[in-house]
């Protein structure tokens, strides 16, 4: 953003000082921080470096050979290749003569590798030095070569077969499973040991290569690209003959002055084409691994958009290269702990230093995030304050939108009601090649969430392919300029929601996303910004509570990425207000399923979760669940953009909260008793059922589960308070919306029914331990299809259900028991499998009308011989007194399996028996409490109840319509009316 507020360049100096100060202070000491801030010069290292007896060596000249080279070697030295531990092919440090070919400058970063280093060489073997027998010591690491070998073994796992090292690996279209793989991957073929959440917290192959670099054991050899067997072009390569190193491009010679236990005591830093020394060294001297979170030279530096890069560091002129002083590490504090300048990295500046605590301090009770994502998010609260002043907006209803985040689950849901109740044209930013891709993903998208995509749809939405990550988010000057003086409003959804990345790896769509669409929105014509952020900005562990004026979670405290970046984002647009910006913030909580549709976000923390409830019948011991159905959320969002007097403020959307106790009393009452468990317990006995029995859309859950990183938001979730909505509730009065409701069983219940089709839940069935049931016998007479009835027959039956769910989708009952009826068989036979529909299709009615169905019996049953039978029976009702007889009467048919009925007649439930069972008789799960299992038989008494009043009105409803109709003429089918 270099033109913005130019009325203030007199400043410029100062402010870029300050600004880098922000970052980290670039490495400077106090002294040198305050001259730079006043606009003097700063003494460099090297300035203090030759005040103490150092000089420079001389320069190396590109394709010479070093000091020493030509057949000959310094005295005492032994040739390349030669010696204990010497490693073949391995080059030697290049340095002054006389010098340690293995010491380093004194805070020089040992990740950090010259230009045209060669990769092959890394993490190797140096020649031992001038004393005979002495000990190999290892080379300068070269981290360019190693991120490259990253790079191409990652870009294996992409979709464009291709990564550069700085590029992100999810950014670049990589997936949780690819990360996976590519730990994998690492270690099979480069012997490289890293943890998935290493790969999570920062995905680029240089950052990948540093923190395995500043880890790694001084001994370790550092592998080459598994893509090619011989160095890049330009590496330097070594001679065994001679001892010499042969390059083809500039030699950086590194060495440092006296050491002092094996850490050197003055710093020099290699800069490519120069070669620096700063005096003799002791023999031994072991360059020790770098810290991590070590930083590197600003081509290493994560990809920003041009409008948010940070000021260069000034150059020196004297030495025409950018002074690089030792860190000034923090405390946790603030304060300035003892300096120990030898053994810290030296930043570069566009990335924050590595802090260190204060030596001796206590440890905080809890957790705390990693010092480069502190020092990345302060750098990135910074950058709000160069956004340019805006103007107030008009307060009217907008009628040009411009929409980010519209494939989502949550932006797709908001697109329609942004068309639905409002006349706004909506540009949509979409992730794409071109527009035609664009416009094909977005319709897909809306597909996939059953949403329509029709044609009056398409004319009010005009499609941009673009990126939120990009400069001016990917689109050209005059689109750009174009948006900013015809838009009215900015709605940013967009985001990238994992919960295993880190800070650095989703700062790029969460936070200079959030910010470039913040520059959109104050450049030109003035427009509000309504911004999507989450209620995971009070993801501290312990918080008090979580309101909509109220204090958010400490930044330090958050600690996974998605949590620090929604956190970065919001804070940086409250400093964008004071700018002049009108920023809305709404957060949600966990974003449930549409309660008409079902559609649902197979991603999202919370669906995952209640998909885990349900399948394995257990539920974790968790304070409050904030979560909404989408359709609210989205309503509710649309309704602030919509209204002037609602924009800049912030809403929590996260509707009325699910109690533990609410969460339990809604499984139990769909028939699916759950388990309490401690969240520990839970976690390793989910992580066990997912293990033996894997489903594939479980797997990000199971990703989760085994992140440290993720649990802590884990933990945060289950364990947070309640979120305070009274704003949100005002404005939902005001405006006549549907207000909050619990998001339970039965909102729940369509979502339940994709999550279990999709394979990530299970639905109640009949082999589960019955919720209900009861007991059911008849007596009565068969015979031979139209013939007397006259051999006896009797049933005794028990039918339960699995689940009020059950009841509500199926309106049926399961049946079990035993038939005697010696026209059948001389022995009882077995019911293998019975149900029982309760007003099957609705009651239609049969022969004309006569007979309205009330139940419908169909069983399958089996002789002790292995003979196969079926029965058919109904309860009907008619238009007649006997009420009572016609819910007891089953009219039965039977025959054999695949063949037609050959015995017919009527049982009957006897009178004295028909309460005593069916009412006094009704059993429930044993697991349940008293009041749940009083509940379960009201609940069950009266939906059975109505269901039998409704069907048993019918007839009568009907016989009065005949009575009231006048016509003179008798339809052919109702001849005996």
């Amino acid at each position: 953003m270099p033109e913005m507020n130019e009325d203030v360049s007199v400043y410029a100096g100062q402010r870029a000082a300050a600004e880098a100060i922000e970052r980290g202070g670039e490495g400077l000491d106090v002294d040198a921080l305050l001259a730079r801030v006043r606009g003097t010069g700063a003494p460099t290292p090297a300035d203090a470096g030759a005040g103490a007896g150092a000089g420079f060596a001389e320069e190396s000249v590109p394709g010479a050979a070093p000091p020493g080279a030509g057949g000959e070697s310094a005295p005492g030295a032994r040739p390349a290749g030669t010696g204990a531990g010497a490693v073949p092919g391995a080059r030697p440090a290049s340095a002054a003569e006389g010098a340690d070919p293995a010491s380093a400058a004194e805070g020089a970063d040992p990740a950090s590798a010259a230009e045209g280093a060669d990769p092959a060489g890394a993490g190797t073997y140096a020649p031992a030095d001038t004393y005979p027998g002495a000990d190999p010591v290892p080379v300068v690491p070269d981290v360019d070569g190693l991120a490259d070998a990253i790079a191409a073994t990652a870009g294996r796992h992409l979709p464009e077969g291709h990564l550069a090292p700085d590029a992100d690996f999810f950014d670049a279209g990589g997936t949780s499973v690819g990360a996976v793989e590519l730990v994998a991957a690492l270690e099979d073929e480069l012997g490289m040991r890293l943890e998935l959440d290493d790969v999570f917290a920062d995905a680029r192959p240089r950052s990948l290569a540093r923190r395995w670099l500043s880890t790694a054991p001084a001994t370790a050899t550092v592998p080459t690209s598994a893509t090619s067997g011989s160095p890049a072009s330009g590496a330097p390569t070594t001679s065994a003959a001679s001892g010499a190193l042969a390059t083809s491009g500039p030699v950086v010679s590194v060495a440092s002055g006296p050491v002092v236990s094996g850490v050197p005591a003055a710093s020099a830093r290699a800069v490519s084409g120069e070669a620096v020394a700063s005096g003799p060294v002791t023999d031994r001297t072991v360059l020790a691994p770098a810290m991590s979170g070590t930083s590197v030279t600003s081509a290493e530096a994560p990809s920003e958009a041009l409008e948010f890069r940070a000021t260069s560091a000034p150059t020196s002129a004297a030495s025409g290269i950018s002074p690089t002083p030792a860190v000034l590490p923090l405390s946790a504090a603030g304060t300035r702990p003892t300096s120990a300048p030898s053994t810290l990295p030296v930043p570069s500046p566009r990335t924050p230093p590595a802090l260190t605590a204060t030596p001796g301090a206590a440890e905080a009770p809890y957790s705390t995030a990693r010092r480069e994502d502190l020092n990345q998010i302060l750098a990135d609260l910074a950058l709000a304050d160069r956004l340019p002043w805006a103007g107030s907006p008009e307060p009217l209803r907008p009628r040009r939108i411009l929409l980010t985040g519209a494939t989502g689950f949550l932006g797709s849901h908001m697109l329609l009601d942004l068309l639905r109740h409002s006349d706004a044209h909506v540009y949509c930013l979409v992730r794409a090649a071109d527009e035609e891709a664009a416009t094909a993903r977005l319709g897909e998208a809306l597909k996939g969430y059953e949403l329509p995509w029709s044609s009056e749809i398409r004319r009010r939405v005009t499609v941009l392919p673009g990126d939120i990550r990009r400069p001016r988010l990917g689109l050209s000057d005059d689109l750009w300029n174009t948006l900013t003086h015809e838009l009215d409003s900015v709605v940013g959804v967009a985001a990238a929601v994992d919960f295993l990345r880190g800070y650095q790896s989703l700062r790029q769509s969460n936070v200079v996303g959030a910010l470039t669409l913040a520059e959109l929105a104050a450049t030109g014509r003035p427009k509000p910004l309504h911004h999507i952020s989450s209620i995971a900005v009070f993801n501290e562990v312990g918080i008090a509570a979580m309101g909509e004026d109220d204090p958010l979670a400490h930044a330090d405290r958050l600690i996974a990425g998605y949590d620090q970046t929604k956190w970065a984002a919001e804070v940086a647009l409250r400093r964008a207000r004071d700018h002049g910006l009108i920023v809305t913030a709404l957060r949600p909580g966990g974003i449930g399923g549409h309660t008409k549709t079902g559609a649902y976000n197979p991603q999202d923390l919370s669906s995952g979760l209640i998909s885990a409830f349900g399948r394995f019948r257990t539920v974790p011991a968790f304070r409050c669940l904030n979560a909404a159905p989408v359709d609210w959320v989205s309503r509710v969002a649309v309704g602030v953009i919509c209204e002037p007097d609602a924009w800049g403020y912030d809403y929590n959307l996260t509707g009325v909260p699910n109690t533990l106790d609410d969460v339990v009393r809604d499984m139990a009452m769909g028939g699916m008793h759950v388990r309490v468990q401690d969240w520990d317990e839970w976690r390793t006995d989910a992580l066990a059922r997912l293990e033996a029995d894997p489903i594939p859309e479980l797997a990000f859950l199971a990703r989760v589960l085994q992140s440290p990183t993720a649990l802590k938001l884990c933990e945060a979730t289950l364990k947070g308070p309640a979120a305070i909505a009274e704003r949100t509730d005002a404005f939902v009065e005001a405006l006549g919306l549907k207000p909050a409701a619990r998001y339970d069983a039965q909102a729940q219940l369509r979502t339940f029914e994709r999550l279990a089709g999709d394979g990530l839940a299970r639905l109640p069935h009949k082999d589960d331990q019955p919720y209900l049931w009861f007991s059911e016998t008849t007596e009565g007479g068969v015979g031979p299809v139209g013939a007397d009835a006259d051999t006896p027959c009797s049933m005794a039956l028990t039918l339960s259900i699995a689940s009020m769910y059950q009841l509500v989708k199926e309106r049926r009952v399961d049946v079990s028991g035993t038939l005697v009826c010696t026209a059948v068989h001389p022995e009882p036979l077995i019911v293998e499998r019975g149900d029982v529909w309760i007003r099957p299709e609705e009651g239609i009615p049969q022969r004309h009308g006569l007979r309205h169905q009330l139940l419908r019996y169909r069983l399958s049953l089996r002789a002790a011989d292995g003979g196969r039978w079926w029965l058919e029976g109904h309860k009907y009702a008619r238009a007649r007194r006997d009420l009572w007889r016609q819910t007891r009467a089953l009219s039965v048919e039977i025959g054999r399996e695949g063949e037609p009925a050959s015995l017919a007649g009527e049982v009957v439930v006897p009178a004295d028996s028909y309460v005593r069972d069916q009412v006094d008789g009704i059993k429930v799960d044993p697991r349940l409490t008293s009041q749940e299992k009083r509940a379960a038989k009201m609940t069950w008494l009266a939906w059975f109840g109505v269901e039998m009043g409704r069907g048993l009105l019918g007839p009568f409803a009907r016989a009065a319509a005949d009575l009231l109709d006048l016509r003179r003429t008798k339809t052919p089918s109702e001849p005996t009316r």
